[in-house]
């Protein structure tokens, strides 16, 4: 009977810790993603070459300028640390890191990238997502 309760105990104690590892783990893996790709384009001047990218693509402009009128308190996330978390936890860093090669390639469209990432986000994600994006480049 005691073997049973130790297992019993055992199992319960590694869930909860296996639960605060991927719920804290991903919080801090997220803030640390956000803030690394954030000094790196501010560091680099890439973040004014994405802005003049998208000022002369119509298409992504318009995409982008959508987020304008979009009210905010109706978003699932406002913040890019929420945006981070829930891009890893719905696509993955695998998964995004494999869409980042493709782009550098020329292998991928950015119509297929809007495609794979429709697919797995909700509408009121992909709008948060816009919002967040409008306001970094136009704060």
């Amino acid at each position: 009977m005691r073997i049973i309760k130790f297992l019993v105990l055992s199992v319960i104690l590694l869930g909860v810790i296996g639960f605060g590892v991927y719920h804290f783990g991903t919080k801090i893996a997220s803030d640390k993603l956000v803030e690394t790709i954030s000094s790196e384009l501010e560091k680099s001047g890439e973040l004014d070459e994405i802005k003049k990218t998208i000022e002369s693509d119509p298409e992504l402009k318009s995409f982008i300028e959508e987020a304008e009128t979009a009210d905010s308190s109706k978003l699932p996330f406002t913040t890019k640390e929420e945006a981070t978390k829930v891009l890893i936890q719905k696509v993955g860093i695998t998964e995004f890191n494999d869409i980042r090669v493709q782009v550098q390639n020329g292998s991928i469209s950015k119509e297929k990238v809007l495609q794979e990432m429709q697919g797995k986000l909700t509408e009121e994600e992909i709008m948060a997502l816009k919002v967040i994006a409008y306001k970094e480049l136009y704060k």
